[in-house]
């Protein structure tokens, strides 16, 4: 059985009625899982020939595949659940449609697209107690074992997922979504704009990053501020990354996130972030990937100020005349942080532009037009 957390995402987020939803389960993913549920049982029940049932409306896809991809002889056919007539409350009595064949002494196997809190299979086994059937097997595509509530076994399960809305391949959202292919979640937090800023030492970032948070609301995380932030003020994570420090050792990257996750949960209702310093390699980039996941976000882009090297050093020497600071003096130790820059961005360059997520922004000019120039990008997000 494989977990929510392994899986691949598909295509965009699509709209139903009011609510929009975003990508969660390939077609592709969907597949393997179907397979290995049919061959699983296939070999559980060896040479019997079960009868497979369909709940309807929702098991549709599932079934029409399953039973394509089950290897041996078998049956199948679908059932519905309906109150009985003039039944209104929610605890209705449930009767069942389209079963007309006997089962006495047959395996039968019902196949759910999805058991969330159990009451329709609570239903099942009810309806079922007097069908004298040779077993009853269970065998769900999705499960949400935080919803779950009854004690009825489950013998197989596909997916394990989280206990949100989801629709696509038999799934519905009032009436809308049961063609998808694919799996989609529904998302629960308004749209958000998350930036990753790169720009080489001297290339304005800091000053075009105050601009860009004003202009549209965002937060700007700065991780050398994160984290001297959490050193000042010997909080858990900054005493954890201040005992990497001090032993002249690399902070680990989960230390990083964990600290950029407390600044997001801080801002939980912001209109989206600005990650200035972090990421710096492709694995803190899924990192990040993952922490805004699981906000029900992503990161839209990754924009770069671009600045040819000879303008980069001319400014870094004049800042150096009142900064004070000591790299900003030395033109040596200006080319080798320029060239520092370029060899770390280069793979992340690599990693957004197959996201398609890479903008590139001429990064000379008044501090104006720059700023046009990065909300040009923006806008189109």
């Amino acid at each position: 059985m494989i977990t929510f957390a392994f899986l691949k995402k598909i295509k965009q987020v699509v709209k139903l009625h009011d609510l929009q939803f975003r990508p969660f389960i390939s077609e592709e993913e969907i597949q393997q899982t179907v397979q290995r549920m049919a061959i699983e049982i296939a070999n559980d029940l060896k040479d019997e020939v079960p009868v497979f049932i369909g709940i309807l409306n929702g098991s549709f896809m599932f079934v029409s595949d399953f039973v394509k991809k089950y290897p041996k002889p078998c049956e199948v056919t679908f059932i519905k659940l309906a109150s009985y007539e003039g039944v209104k409350s929610t605890e209705d009595i449930q009767r069942l449609i389209g079963l007309t064949q006997d089962l006495s002494g047959r395996t039968v196997v019902i196949l759910e697209d999805i058991i969330d809190s159990g009451n329709t299979l609570e239903e099942v086994h009810r309806i079922f107690k007097n069908e004298q059937v040779k077993q009853l097997l269970i065998a769900t595509l999705f499960h949400k074992p935080t919803a779950y509530k009854k004690d009825f076994k489950l013998h197989y399960v596909g997916v394990e997922i989280p206990d949100k809305f989801i629709v696509g391949y038999g799934l519905d959202y009032n009436g809308l979504g049961r063609d998808l292919p694919e799996i989609y979640q529904l998302k629960t937090t308004q749209h958000m704009t998350n930036l990753v800023l790169f720009g080489p030492p001297g290339a304005g970032k800091g000053t075009q990053a105050n601009f860009l948070k004003e202009k549209y609301n965002l937060i700007h995380i700065s991780t050398g501020d994160v984290f001297r932030f959490n050193i000042k003020n010997e909080t858990a994570l900054g005493m954890v990354a201040k005992s990497y420090m001090d032993k002249g050792e690399l902070v680990p990257d989960q230390v990083t996130i964990d600290m950029l996750n407390a600044e997001v949960e801080k801002n939980a209702d912001a209109k989206g972030f600005i990650f200035d310093g972090f990421p710096r390699t492709n694995a803190q980039a899924e990192a990040l990937d993952k922490l805004m996941d699981s906000k029900d976000s992503q990161i839209n882009a990754m924009v770069a100020l671009e600045v040819p090297d000879e303008i980069l050093v001319e400014r870094l020497l004049e800042r150096g005349k009142t900064s004070g600071r000591a790299d900003d003096a030395d033109e040596g130790i200006i080319r080798n942080r320029i060239k520092e820059y370029y060899d770390k961005t280069a793979v992340l360059k690599d990693y957004y532009s197959a996201q398609n997520k890479y903008f590139g922004v001429n990064g000379v000019g008044s501090i104006e037009d720059i700023t046009k120039r990065l909300s040009a990008v923006i806008d189109t997000l």
